[in-house]
């Protein structure tokens, strides 16, 4: 009870903002409660004064049960419009909140986890919240409406009331032992569906490279065995739950037998009349029914508290640590970079930097190269903050990185990737992600420079071509040119090319080298190659061997100091 209550205060912060509306519906369901007691007794008077006949008396009641019945139903479609107005508000603002609390996640946390762990949390634990109090309100009015039927039989007759009083028992102990172990299997249903989520979007996401590796009966016989699985767990809980609904179902009707024969035995010794039992039977139903509803309110409470639990854990950062900046804000980045003792290991006893120094000033053009594994890209994560560094510092313009806040670092760093992600959107939208208010202009030259504009102009929709999930119409060479493009939009003051001319024909290199140099004047820029030809230019060239700087200097110089930079060199030219 007691995490309970702590999770419905955390889902009151999303709801009170809706709280008129819900206060609005709490008194439509006031009505209905009332409406509900009061209709049984006028059915059963109609019968009273049919067998009597008095016929007038039938139509007058009759017509005031149908007054009833409308207003019943008005209420109802009310109700429901202000439930279904405070769930879809409320749904989005979890929903929202979560993907933002998701997006502030280390990386190394996103790295470790199924993306499906995220997305059913996100689609199916925030439905659960939103929905809390429409659900509490809705079974809480069947309850109470179902105790105040309980007193009026109280009322009428004591033995039938303690004969309800051990049915509803009885009933109740069933419901509680269904609703506990059900529960617990719920927990591990939840996440085998994870897993089958994250495996079935890898799926899609690949869905390419699983053709042209020849592997569809290889990931069909592993989803086979997960949707197999995760079903065969789903019927065994399906199956208990029926073996619950039939044992509580059957001593239901054995019970409402029992009470017809008592009932009849009441009448026959002249302690009930026929009307006190009619309106009993009517009654019956909804009394035993009180038992029904606890069972679904107490399923839906740990229902709730389950969600709470998965969505709140990736929310308080506990399980699910989130990046940490600091709070000083740079008001001009200059984009001088200093990295001082610095070593970095994604897995412990295995380090990638080790015990790294270097110095990058302002404007500077710099190359990094070196064999692959040598942690250059993992350089340039650093520099971005993805990863926490283990030891040493990095300084931006003579500031410690952990000690800036994230516009700081990331409204003034740029990465283009060797594989950049492109969005299921437009290219003018792609292009927007980065600047809201993009103009006409700024879009049409940012492409000019990233050697866009004249595959744009052949596409039949031009800027407004949606290039597919993960910008799969495009080639290889046109998405690093379309982030190009994003990264110019941005403006930042340093720009971090990380092979991002490695899918380009010569030609096209040439034409973004050619505006790469451009910018050199005004921008810091780091860029990681493996076709030395694409950084010959640079003011300064970082070797790297084994998370080291080996060597560093111009492109001439290192060809007369560095063995191991003019042997990849010389086998570049052989190439």
């Amino acid at each position: 009870m007691k995490e309970f209550s702590h999770n419905l205060k955390l889902a009151w912060n999303y709801v009170k903002k809706h709280k008129g509306k819900l206060l609005l519906y709490l008194l439509c369901n006031v009505v209905h409660i009332f409406i509900s007691v009061v209709a049984p007794i006028i059915s059963a008077q109609i019968i009273v004064k049919l067998t009597n006949n008095l016929l007038v008396q039938v139509l007058q009641m009759a017509f005031v049960l149908l007054c009833t019945e409308i207003l019943r139903n008005m209420i109802t479609y009310f109700s429901g419009f202000l439930s279904q107005k405070i769930y879809r508000e409320s749904f989005i603002d979890i929903q929202t909140d979560l993907g933002r609390e998701i997006l502030k996640l280390e990386n190394s946390c996103i790295d470790q986890n199924s993306s499906g762990v995220f997305i059913q949390r996100l689609t199916n634990d925030t439905s659960n919240i939103a929905d809390v109090f429409n659900v509490l309100n809705i079974y809480l009015t069947h309850i109470l409406t179902d105790i105040g039927i309980f007193v009026a039989i109280f009322i009428i007759d004591k033995r039938v009331f303690c004969f309800l009083l051990f049915m509803i028992f009885v009933i109740y102990i069933i419901e509680k032992r269904r609703t506990t172990i059900l529960n617990e299997r719920d927990k591990v249903y939840r996440e085998k569906h994870e897993e089958v989520s994250g495996f079935v979007g890898e799926l899609v996401r690949g869905v390419r490279d699983i053709k042209m590796l020849y592997a569809e009966d290889s990931f069909m016989k592993e989803l086979h065995r997960k949707v197999t699985d995760l079903n065969q767990y789903r019927y065994l809980m399906m199956k208990e739950n029926r073996g619950y609904n039939f044992l509580s179902g059957s001593y239901r009707d054995l019970l409402d037998m029992s009470m017809i024969f008592l009932l009849v035995y009441f009448i026959y010794l002249g302690d009930l009349t026929i009307a006190s039992a009619l309106v009993v039977h009517n009654y019956m139903g909804r009394v035993t029914s009180i038992v029904n509803y606890f069972g679904i309110l107490l399923e839906k409470v740990k229902n709730f508290n389950l969600s709470c639990s998965r969505i709140f854990r990736i929310m308080d950062g506990e399980e699910f640590p989130k990046e940490k900046f600091g709070k000083k804000h740079l008001k001009e980045v200059q984009g001088n970079f200093q990295f001082q003792n610095v070593s970095f290991s994604y897995l412990p006893d295995v380090p990638v930097i080790q015990d790294m120094n270097f110095t990058i000033h302002a404007h500077e053009t710099v190359g990094f190269v070196g064999k692959s594994g040598v942690g250059k890209s993992t350089l340039f994560s650093l520099i971005c903050k993805m990863y926490p560094i283990q030891e040493g510092k990095i300084l931006l313009d003579g500031e410690d990185l952990y000690g800036l806040d994230q516009e700081s670092i990331r409204g003034n760093i740029t990465i283009i990737s060797q594989n950049p992600y492109i969005f299921h959107l437009s290219i003018r939208d792609n292009l927007r992600l980065v600047k809201e208010d993009l103009t006409e202009e700024e879009m049409r030259e940012a492409c000019h420079i990233a050697c866009l504009d004249e595959l744009i102009d052949s596409l039949p929709n031009g800027y407004d071509t949606l290039v597919g999930e993960g910008g799969i119409t495009l080639s290889g060479g046109q998405r690093q040119r379309l982030a190009i493009a994003r990264a110019l939009i941005q403006k930042t003051k340093i720009i971090l090319f990380d092979e991002a001319t490695s899918s380009l024909d010569n030609e096209t290199q040439n034409s973004i080298q050619e505006a790469i140099n451009h910018l050199k004047k005004d921008y810091t820029i780091l860029i990681i190659a493996h076709r030395l030809s694409t950084i010959v230019n640079c003011d300064r060239i970082l070797f790297m061997d084994h998370g080291h700087i080996e060597a560093e200097g111009t492109h001439k110089e290192l060809l007369k100091k560095s063995p191991e930079y003019k042997k990849l060199y010389e086998a570049e030219m052989r190439d």
